[in-house]
């Protein structure tokens, strides 16, 4: 899968909300997706970033979550969510989705 971020507003419930859609290469680890979707999502660069995801969650724990079992099965498909400074952050094993929590 090719690194893609779709950036755009939502105009449900009578307001607009900014939000973020990114699609993770196969080979970039997890964390570092969510990273750069946060940094996207803030308009920064994930090395500069304002934002640090180990504040919010831990990076090693979110990888090894959605990683190959043991046995190297594929785990089912899931979902972590979680808040960041008013931004919900939703993660699933292709994507990664950032917008507004109001």
């Amino acid at each position: 899968m090719s690194r893609q971020t779709t950036r755009g507003f939502d105009s449900g419930n009578g307001g607009h909300h900014h939000r973020v859609r990114y699609e993770r290469d196969d080979s970039e680890p997890l964390s570092v997706a969510v990273a750069t979707a946060l940094a996207e999502y803030n308009g920064e660069d994930v090395q500069t970033a304002s934002t640090q995801l180990y504040d919010y969650i831990d990076p090693e724990a979110l990888d090894a979550l959605f990683a190959p079992r043991y046995n190297g099965d594929e785990r089912a498909d899931g979902q972590v969510r979680f808040e960041v400074e008013g931004a919900t952050v939703v993660v699933r094993p292709a994507s990664i989705q950032v917008y507004s929590a109001d």
